[in-house]
């Protein structure tokens, strides 16, 4: 690998070839710990063209890939373990903006964050938010097919991607960085590249949809008695407002571990509610927002749907309700022996899933704790059972009760994984739960593109 390192070297300057194991630390360990891995160098190319030589001369050496963003990811995708690990970090351009196409080009390495403000100072929005929003880079959230709290609206990253540039598992580039709304000239290849975790190439630039800002927010927390009726508030406060942009559900124990565990968060609700729901309306105008939201939280709490209701009146009162809820995934760690999930169900059957999922966790493992949490809006659940109070850890059935949960949503006709991907850590579960056809048309795609499984070649597919 020297001669390899050396090669790479002499394309993009030795400094952006390393690999001193203490530089390289934080890009090899998953930020949960829970992956950890190894390289033999890290490079860091600038343009698109460097990436596309640098993976000429891996191929041409015989070694494999693996691509890394921001390294958010939660399911070890973006974490080597022998490969040559690509970082995107130094492309972190913004090429060009259209706000008359409503359109942004942003490198892969751009941080989300970057973009919604690049996208603002031109007046426009681009919707994609996230907890991680100011680490995630726009290469990982594509390679993710990202999604967030404003699924609801705006969709998932695929709907919010026009045109997409790439580097091949050969070293060639697909240029696709268009930026049109209809394109019906064949196959739409850039999907192909969107939720594919690095497997078919190496995304370096993609042009993204905007929004028109709105001109008004709202963001109101309630508290609510049952999953039935958070479905029934959902379906009443779309079609009262046409503006509800986000709908968040949290369990009343995830409420409570964060408040507990998490510096200078706190329950605005005061233990209230057996859920707390988080709603944010977006609209064009103001006048008449606030007044519809209030009347149709007056009709809701008449019905039974909500018991409490508290509005944010002002920004920084809506940062409090929010950093509640982007808060939980590090409010449940420190309580001990867990297994997260992240599933999705049709929305319909959300209240279903929970009841379902909770009890099956009951019957095998008395007294388990269950945070529950995510976009009901759009039927995804971020769902984690945690070791009982007091309980050995050791003798946690983690991987028992992962089954169940999975089992239980794909009953319904969900997913095993929402937003999150698959990685390395889902592989044996989309063996056994994709069906044997969708797994055949993946496999048959990846060898088509990458035949020598160049790209993230343990990513996917066991």
């Amino acid at each position: 690998m020297s001669d390899l390192a050396s090669q790479v070297a002499a394309r993009i300057g030795a400094k952006n070839v390393v690999s001193d194991p203490d530089f390289l630390a934080p890009h090899l360990v998953e930020w949960r710990g829970r992956y950890s891995g190894a390289t033999p160098f890290a490079a860091y190319p600038a343009t698109t063209a460097e990436v596309a030589d640098i993976v000429k001369l891996c191929v041409a050496a015989g070694a494999k890939i693996t691509p890394q963003g921001g390294n958010t990811g939660l399911v070890g995708a973006q974490i080597p373990d022998g490969e040559v690990l690509i970082s995107l970090r130094r492309m972190n351009q913004i090429r060009e903006i259209d706000a008359a196409n409503d359109s942004l080009i942003a490198e892969a390495g751009v941080v989300l964050s970057a973009v919604q403000s690049a996208a603002a100072e031109s007046n426009r929005l681009f919707p994609l938010s996230l907890a991680a929003e100011h680490s995630a880079t726009i290469g990982g959230l594509i390679s993710t097919n990202a999604g967030g709290v404003h699924v609801l609206r705006y969709g998932m990253m695929r709907e919010l991607v026009l045109g997409i540039e790439a580097v091949l598992p050969d070293g060639r580039t697909f240029s696709g960085l268009k930026g049109l709304r209809k394109d019906n000239t064949g196959y739409d290849l850039k999907q192909l590249f969107i939720g594919a975790e690095g497997t078919l190439g190496i995304v370096t630039a993609a042009c993204l949809k905007l929004y028109p800002q709105p001109a008004a927010r709202e963001v109101v927390l309630l508290a609510v008695p049952s999953a039935d009726h958070a479905l029934a508030l959902l379906h009443r406060m779309k079609a009262a407002t046409g503006a509800v942009s986000a709908f968040e559900v949290m369990n009343r124990l995830s409420v409570d571990v964060t408040a507990k565990n998490v510096p200078n968060v706190r329950d605005p609700l005061s233990g209230a509610g057996q859920l707390a729901v988080l709603i944010e309306f977006e609209a064009a105008h103001a006048d008449g927002l606030r007044e519809a939201i209030e009347t149709a939280l007056a009709a809701a709490i008449e019905a039974g749907e909500a018991e409490t209701a508290l509005f944010a009146e002002n920004a920084s009162q809506a940062r409090v309700f929010w950093a509640l809820r982007e808060s939980i995934s590090a409010g449940h760690k420190p309580e001990g022996a867990q297994v997260s999930h992240d599933i999705s169900v049709p929305v319909s059957a959300t209240p279903t899933f929970l009841a379902r999922a909770n009890a099956a966790m009951e019957k095998h493992c008395p007294g388990v704790r269950i945070v529950a949490f995510g976009h009901m809006g759009d039927g995804n659940f971020h769902y984690t059972a945690m070791q009982p109070l007091g309980a050995d850890p050791t003798a946690f059935p983690g991987p028992d009760l992962t089954e169940l949960v999975y089992e239980t949503a794909t009953a319904l006709g969900g997913s095993i994984s929402a937003e999150h991907g698959i990685g390395i850590a889902r592989r044996a579960d989309l063996a056994r739960f994709k069906d044997r056809e969708s797994l055949a048309l993946m496999r048959a795609v990846k060898h088509a593109i990458d035949p020598s499984n160049v790209m993230n070649p343990r990513v996917l597919f066991e």
